[in-house]
Parts: C-alpha cells; structure tokens; sequence
C-alpha cells in the first residue's frame, strides 16, 4: 500500500468524522464505532465473536464457490471446447445469467426451508453463472495456432486442453472466479440478513432491528476489510498461477 492509499484511507476517515460531527447526525463517530467493536469482544452477540461470525459468513461463501468451481470449470470448458455442447447450453447460461441472484430467495426458502443448505445454494447459484460463462469464454478464445501446434507434436482429447487451452483460458477463468467470489460474498450477506443466527448478515440485521447504528457499522467495516483482503489474497493466487501477465505485477 503506498502513500496515496494511506492518504486516501484518512481522507474518507476525516470526512466520516466531519460528516458525524453535526448536532442532528444520525451518523456515530469513528471513536463510537471503534468502542461498540471493543465492547463486542466483552458482550458477544449470539454468544460468538465478531471473529466468529466472520469466519460463519466466509465459510458459507466457500463451500459455496467450491461447489461452483467444480462444477463449472468442467462444464465452461465443454461448451468452450465442443460445438454441440455449446449449442446445448450456452442459451441456457445466457438466460440464467441476468437473472439477480437473490431471485432465488423465495424459491429456494420454499424447496429447502432457512436451513444452511439454502445459504449454500444460494452463493452456488450466485456464482456459478461467471465461472461457467468467464471458463468457455476463455476456452472458445484460446489462440488456434497454439493448438494446431499442439495437434501436430499428437496432443489430443483432454491431453489438448489441459497442456494447451487451459493455460491460454487461465486469465479468463481467473477473473470468473474473482468476479464469483465477489458475488458470493453479496450474496451470502444478503441471506444472512433473510435468515440466519450467525454471520455479519446477521448483525446488520440485528443492528436494524435494535437501532443499533453502530453495531450496523461495524458489520459493514468488517465486510468491506475481509472483502478487500479476500480481493488482494486472490491477486496473489493470480499472480502465480499466470507469472507471465505482466498486468498483474
């Protein structure tokens, strides 16, 4: 982090504490906020710490997105890779795409009830989409020369993908994942916020519902710092599964 995020970091900190300054402000101050997160380690809420909750709600994201990442960089490759299997299932994708993910709320609380399936299912169902859709589109874009060569020194059948498109489809594959795992994290909240006895979700809820203001904030400090670390940690992955892509470096 260089000196312009650090600036940039106590600039929003400043304009959070003129903003919270006001005599008729509804928003508390960074000190408000700092002492309810002190007070939470004494007092936990639904006898888990915020450590606790957070490692609820990330939990959640990951088996969700473990479930998605099995399951659709197989599939993308296929409909990237073979014509009839795209002519099969991209339609589908392409309609199941803009659909929000937390349409499925209603649906998926009727099939599956507020247990924590649903919850898994729906970071699943959030996330799927893109790294189905990032896997063919990588793949269906691999350079053709390459695998010529490929097919000419006898690589074929999976040999072909895995040596040859799978390389040239990793950074389109990559930004599928980065973009599920920033989805799956929205998600996730937002069905914690539906139902849920744990997770950050769940204590922006219950700030909600108490008045609690700070407690709210707290949460969403929590979400915008584990998602900003999540994003860095994943660059890192990034940059050394593709050492070659100079933009990441």
């Amino acid at each position: 982090m260089n000196l312009l995020s650090f600036l940039s970091l106590g600039l929003l900190i400043l304009l959070w504490m003129a903003a919270s300054n006001g005599e008729n402000s509804f928003l508390p101050s960074p000190y408000e906020v700092w002492m309810k997160s002190v007070s939470l380690s004494e007092k936990p809420i639904a006898e888990m710490s915020m450590l606790g909750h957070s490692l609820e709600s990330l939990r959640r994201v990951f088996i969700g997105l473990l479930a998605a990442t099995i399951i659709g960089i197989p599939l993308g490759t296929m409909i990237g890779w073979n014509k009839k299997f795209r002519a099969i299932f991209q339609p589908i994708f392409e309609i199941i795409r803009p659909i929000p993910p937390l349409a499925w709320v209603p649906l998926i609380s009727i099939w599956c009830g507020v247990f924590e399936i649903s919850k898994y299912i729906l970071v699943f169902i959030g996330t799927f989409s893109a790294v189905v859709v990032n896997t063919y589109s990588g793949v269906n874009l691999a350079n053709r020369d390459n695998i010529s060569v490929g097919r000419m020194f006898g690589a074929r059948g999976v040999r072909l993908i895995v040596d040859i498109v799978f390389p040239s489809a990793l950074p389109s594959i990559m930004a599928g994942l980065k973009t599920a795992l920033t989805t799956g994290w929205g998600v996730v909240l937002a069905a914690e916020m539906i139902s849920a006895k744990s997770g950050l979700g769940m204590l922006i809820t219950r700030g909600s519902d108490s008045n609690d203001i700070q407690l709210v904030l707290v949460a969403m400090i929590l979400i915008g710092i584990i998602g900003a670390l999540m994003s860095t940690a994943f660059t890192v992955i990034e940059r050394r599964l593709s050492p070659w892509r100079t933009d990441l470096n």
